[in-house]
């Protein structure tokens, strides 16, 4: 164990060497994963800390106080890696339970007073269109991805923006009614226009 976290230590970039370990620890039934995962969120690590987020989002189908520790701790925390694996996580938890089945908990999540929370549902989701449900009902998506048009978290609005975009290649005429609605006249919500609109 000792030898695989001083591994990820010394990889700087990507997810993949994080989830590899992840896999590796989930799979020895010999360990307490959840308490694990706890003492990892606390290390000064940002590799060890998306290590717990990961393992987090593991075990969050199966244990509500996983799914809790990813809205507050995890979400708080202040490296832009460690919120890129939170986003990772919250899809895992919404694809293993089913995306509509999910529905409550995405909007809950995307109306959170944390804005790490908003962006995680936002990216983790993307591209919507692909994820069942939401292929069947891109209005949906678009609808509440729009939500946080707006937000003050540039963050984030690049999120909604990018996000839309996306859903634009295949759904062009659906996000062009949703996005000829704002109110271009609010700067914040002028800067995600731009970016749904793409070229």
């Amino acid at each position: 164990m000792k030898e695989l976290i001083e591994e990820i230590k010394e990889i700087e970039h990507g997810f993949k060497h994080i989830v590899k370990c992840g896999d590796i620890i989930l799979a020895d039934k010999a360990e307490k994963h959840f308490d694990l995962a706890i003492k990892f969120l606390s290390d000064e690590s940002y590799q060890v800390r998306m290590l717990a987020t990961y393992l987090l989002g593991k075990l969050s189908t199966d244990n509500s106080q996983a799914l809790a520790l990813l809205e507050t701790k995890v979400a708080d925390d202040k490296n832009w890696r460690v919120q890129e694996m939170l986003a990772k996580a919250f899809d895992y938890y919404c694809n293993s339970i089913g995306y509509e089945k999910c529905l409550a908990t995405i909007r809950r999540w995307i109306a959170d007073e944390n804005p790490n929370i908003r962006r995680a549902v936002t990216e983790g989701l993307r591209i919507w269109t692909s994820r069942p449900y939401f292929k069947e009902n891109p209005v949906a998506a678009i609808q509440l991805i729009s939500k946080n048009k707006s937000d003050e978290s540039e963050y984030l609005r690049k999120s909604v923006g990018n996000a839309l975009r996306d859903i634009g290649k295949k759904h062009k005429d659906e996000v062009l009614d949703e996005i000829s609605r704002w109110d271009l006249a609010d700067k914040k919500t002028a800067f995600t226009h731009k970016l749904a609109k793409g070229k």
